[in-house]
């Protein structure tokens, strides 16, 4: 049974994207994303007056006379959400917690895909695969994937984005957009980003809090760390008037 204050957040995020998700945004998504890719379609045999380019060689010697590869623009997309759901990613010291924020992006970028009849998948990852639903359309369909990344619970786990891409490599058949959405709080996952882009348009999208960027200037703290629940004690936060920043201290 989903609880109805989950209920009741989800359709807040239904209401607010329904909002940002208008004509002008829907065309901003299409322009973007749609038509960005050609499909192959058929081999037919060359007439005089088209582009040579098109010639298929092999086709061509091996039947004697001249054939060409037709293509047709791609109407239709694939688009799948990769999103880290870490330890780190529970944290927010504004409204929002990062793991909200990233299914309120996760949201909009969903209803701009059912308008424009694309077909939506889902990745929740850690430091191993926790959940994968295979792309498809429809407005129930992207409310499934919103509840999924709200209601998830979560347990103490670190991050492992290289174990995520290795796996859309094997699962994607067909050339996706695919938006990863993490801290980027690992770094060690370059070459299988590259791998992996190579076949599809992968977008990183990076979901921080100011207060990681910003250290506020609180005095002596204790930090935890939310992946692996060391404890650093002690920690002073003071700010220097030379670079204008907080500056944290670590003397344990």
């Amino acid at each position: 049974m989903i609880p109805q204050e989950l209920i009741k957040k989800i359709r807040q995020i239904q209401i607010y994207t329904s909002r940002m998700v208008d004509a002008s945004f829907a065309g901003q998504y299409e322009s973007v994303f749609k038509g960005r890719g050609m499909e192959f379609d058929e081999v037919r045999e060359y007439i005089p007056g088209d582009d040579v380019r098109s010639i298929d060689w092999n086709v061509t010697a091996r039947t004697g006379r001249p054939y060409i590869k037709r293509f047709v623009e791609e109407r239709e997309m694939t688009v799948i959400f990769a999103v880290d759901l870490s330890s780190s990613e529970d944290f927010g010291t504004v409204n929002k917690a990062k793991n909200e924020l990233a299914a309120e992006f996760c949201a909009v970028m969903a209803f701009a895909a059912a308008k424009n009849n694309d077909k939506v998948g889902l990745l929740i990852f850690s430091d191993q695969i926790e959940l994968y639903i295979p792309p498809k359309k429809g407005v129930s369909h992207m409310l499934r994937l919103v509840r999924e990344l709200l209601y998830f619970k979560m347990p103490k786990r670190n991050t492992d984005i290289r174990q995520a891409l290795d796996y859309l490599a094997k699962v994607i058949r067909k050339r996706a957009t695919i938006f990863l959405v993490s801290d980027f709080i690992e770094t060690d996952f370059k070459k299988p980003l590259g791998l992996l882009n190579k076949r599809n348009d992968v977008i990183a999208v990076s979901v921080r809090d100011r207060a990681e960027i910003a250290l506020p200037n609180v005095g002596l703290i204790e930090l935890a760390d939310a992946e692996t629940g060391q404890i650093w004690k002690k920690n002073w936060i003071f700010h220097c008037p030379r670079k204008n920043k907080n500056i944290l201290l670590c003397p344990n």
